[in-house]
């Protein structure tokens, strides 16, 4: 792990290999399913309330009956046990989380790489905050170690689940 990934945004030292299996971080989504109801959401939030963690980025998928909600949080563990004692149905899933690069169009700049590599985006979820003062986003892919090694080689930055607790925005 000698590439710009094991420097960067690394914030515990924990090697990632030992976390969920990769040698490179990844950031983990909760994607909560429940029933499409005016109050819902807002009842989801307020276990947060109270915790000191953060949504850091959220996406809303609804339906005439149901509703899929994704979650991103500042502290996944933590978070992942106030989902569960709330008893809802949910999933966990590993995203790649980058810095965006500071040009016009660097939306252009992730695409095109992840293309070339014959990567496919499913989701793309700006994140809320600024880890490091930039702006990020989270990217659900359809293959995470070619993307990871693709957007490495291309320089790209990349965020780890402390970089989402941290308060530098």
């Amino acid at each position: 792990m000698s590439d710009q990934s094991s420097s960067e945004g690394m914030g515990s030292g924990t090697e990632f290999d030992t976390m969920r299996g990769r040698d490179y971080p990844t950031i983990r989504q909760f994607t909560v399913f429940m029933e499409n109801r005016v109050g819902q959401l807002l009842n989801i939030i307020r276990r947060f309330e109270g915790s000191r963690i953060r949504i850091v980025a959220v996406n809303i998928n609804d339906a005439t009956e149901c509703c899929i909600v994704r979650f991103l949080l500042s502290d996944p563990e933590r978070g992942r046990e106030i989902l569960e004692r709330a008893g809802l149905a949910m999933v966990e899933s590993d995203l790649i989380g980058i810095q965006l690069p500071e040009e016009s169009q660097p939306l252009l700049r992730v695409c095109t790489a992840l293309l070339q590599a014959e990567v496919n985006i499913i989701q793309a979820i700006p994140l809320m905050t600024h880890p490091h003062g930039s702006n990020a986003v989270a990217l659900m892919v359809d293959d995470l170690d070619m993307a990871h090694d693709t957007l490495n080689r291309k320089g790209f930055v990349f965020l780890n689940e402390d970089d989402l607790a941290s308060d530098d925005e």
